[in-house]
């Protein structure tokens, strides 16, 4: 192992190799931050350019595009509410805020550092325990990922534990609009209104930028900026604000963010987004001070993005040691590998231990990138807060089209953007979530899946979650996760003073 190590790390220091790995990661923060263009396409369309090169400077340039690309998305959701990742849309919960207090530059700088933390736990467990993790994941089965889902869900208790009502009828229409499309068991059409558009469902990335981006923009037409006082804010943007003390008090909930993204990482199909959602809601409930998350704070920031940038080494564990991507992004990889000749499976290590390790080694090298890369530029990033709507409206809804149609080169899409823009709008002035609604749109098809083939598998009989060691300790996980927000609301609405105390 050792030996194939230093062979691998012989591979990456050269000029070339470094520079093809730099390029990588800032292909992957400009592709990250345009709304819409996902990690998954821009490592897709790179597999035809490493054809040519050499495997593991190929392999390399993909990482760092990866590595990139989710951390880059954080940059738009933080100073313009618009994500450029799925990934990053719990990342505009406290960001945005943040970044209309004029703290735009701090919130960029705890995003870098807590994706950097975050990537560089991940490839660490990657690179020493791959077995072990790749065992675990197999242990997950359709009930486990169905209650995985449903865990993800009781984020949306937290979330919306002002208004808890409301919250989660904004969850049930996320969950309603996740059943549109074709079944995944019968394979029949639902809700589709003889539309050929919809048989795949509704498409999760122009509705993200819809609820988030055209929601934001109809916002936005009714200020001449961002943030109120520009001139005192141009002042600030010039330095990162952010103290040793504040990133040391951040520490537990980075490490924690890193360690959930890391498993859930592993467990394919899982993805980074319920990592982000799952990170924060924990960071939440942990926290001495709760109902500040949502208000713009950098705890939230760093729970969010310390997640979903640990999934990056998490997703390759299945990938590498058994052939199983762990998200799209790593089954755009597996294309990459296969292409170069390379296998994924337990005999990669062994027949082609030099350039597997120099691959892994290279998201070391790429975190490096991503964090100088993340603190010289937070600085210039966050000077957008301080343009004129008047160029800032237009410049979205261009990159908002651009992005919705690019996916699927379908103006259906870019229609579908702009009308959950308009909902999305009415929706946030009367107070509902668009938060829990993406949450129930992404893991609504996750959680029906899990279920149904769940049921067929242990024959329609509900005891099996309650049999299986991983789905008990997971119920226990849900039980936790729901009761202290529920208590917490119940406490406050009985408190004297309250709104509800008559």
């Amino acid at each position: 192992m050792f030996a194939q190590m230093a062979q691998g790390l012989h591979m990456l220091f050269s000029v070339s190799s470094i520079f093809t790995i730099f390029l990588g990661v800032v292909g992957g923060i400009i592709i990250g931050a345009l709304p819409g263009l996902t990690a998954t396409m821009a490592v897709a369309l790179l597999i035809p350019v490493t054809f040519g090169m050499d495997p593991a400077q190929g392999l390399a340039l993909m990482g760092g595009v990866y590595s990139g690309a989710m951390y880059g998305g954080s940059i738009s959701a933080i100073l313009l509410h618009t994500p450029g990742t799925p990934a990053a849309a719990a990342t505009a919960f406290d960001g945005y805020p943040m970044a209309q207090k004029g703290e735009g530059g701090k919130a960029l700088a705890v995003s870098v550092i807590a994706s950097f933390v975050g990537g560089i736990v991940s490839t660490v467990a990657l690179l020493f325990i791959s077995p072990i993790l790749a065992t675990v994941a197999l242990s997950f089965g359709p009930a486990e990922y169905f209650l995985l889902a449903i865990l993800g869900l009781t984020t949306i208790v937290t979330l919306t534990s002002e208004n808890l009502a409301k919250g989660l009828a904004s969850g049930i229409i996320g969950l309603l609009l996740a059943t549109v499309g074709t079944d995944p068991i019968s394979g029949y059409s639902r809700f589709t209104f003889g539309s050929t558009n919809l048989l795949g469902g509704i498409p999760f990335m122009p509705t993200l930028i819809g609820l988030f981006s055209v929601a934001q923009v109809l916002t936005l037409t009714e200020s001449d900026y961002i943030i109120e006082s520009v001139e005192n804010i141009k002042k600030k943007v010039k330095m990162i604000a952010i103290s040793w003390k504040e990133l040391t008090r951040l520490k537990e909930i980075i490490f924690s963010g890193s360690i959930i993204g890391t498993v859930v990482g592993i467990l394919p199909g899982a993805g980074a987004t319920i990592a982000a959602f799952i990170s924060y809601n924990t960071a939440k409930m942990r926290s001495k001070h709760p109902e500040k998350f949502g208000t713009g704070i950098p705890d939230g920031v760093a729970a969010s993005e310390s997640a979903n940038n640990a999934v990056v080494g998490g997703s390759l564990v299945p990938l590498l040691t058994l052939g199983i991507p762990g998200n799209s992004v790593a089954a755009a990889l597996l294309g990459g590998l296969m292409i170069q000749g390379l296998i994924p499976g337990p005999e990669l290590f062994k027949n082609y231990g030099d350039i597997t390790y120099a691959f892994i080694l290279s998201l070391f090298i790429a975190n490096i990138f991503m964090l100088l890369l993340g603190l010289f530029g937070a600085p210039y990033f966050s000077r957008i807060v301080t343009l004129s709507n008047a160029i800032l409206i237009p410049a979205i809804v261009v990159l908002s089209v651009i992005g919705s149609y690019a996916i699927r080169n379908n103006l259906f899409d870019v229609w579908l953007m702009f009308g959950f823009g308009v909902i999305g709008y009415f929706l946030d002035k009367l107070g509902f979530s668009l938060g829990a609604i993406v949450l129930g749109l992404i893991l609504g098809p996750i959680a029906e899946s899990g279920l149904g083939r769940a049921m067929i598998l242990f024959n329609n009989n509900p005891l099996m979650f309650f049999t299986r060691p991983i789905s008990l300790v997971i119920i226990l996980l849900i039980i936790a996760f729901i009761i202290p927000p529920i208590l917490r609301t119940k406490k406050r609405k009985m408190a004297p003073g309250s709104e509800d105390e008559e």
